[in-house]
């Protein structure tokens, strides 16, 4: 069964920066998309970026130019460089890996690992 470590988390400004960490561990099959997905509070869950193992990325209109997704393929370990954060990226994000085994794909999620951004 895949785990999903996050990291990063936390209290900051508006204006200022995050680093959010996700390492996946006990895949048995390979690792393709990794990425962040986010529940803000009354809103639907919703992409904030995604990264696959060829490197390319899918980030959500609303954080493009501001968060930075990277990946270390080898670690099966994901980065997500949050800056300029604003009160509305206020929420918990959740790290996703999606597995494939053959013909399917199996999605695996994290705890999420809450940001709080203060007006």
């Amino acid at each position: 069964q895949v785990q999903l470590v996050e990291s990063g988390g936390g209290l900051v400004q508006a204006g200022g920066s995050l680093r959010l960490s996700c390492a996946a561990s006990g895949s048995r099959f390979s690792i393709n998309h990794m990425g962040w997905y986010r529940q803000r509070p009354g809103k639907q869950r919703e992409l904030v970026a995604v990264m696959s193992s060829g490197g390319t990325t899918n980030y959500g209109d609303s954080v493009k130019d501001r968060f930075t997704i990277s990946r270390e393929n080898a670690k099966n370990t994901v980065h997500l460089q949050m800056n300029s954060l604003k009160p509305e990226d206020t929420g918990s994000y959740i790290c996703n890996a999606e597995e494939i085994a053959g013909m399917s794909r199996l999605d695996h999620w994290g705890q999420g690992t809450q940001v709080t951004v203060s007006s």
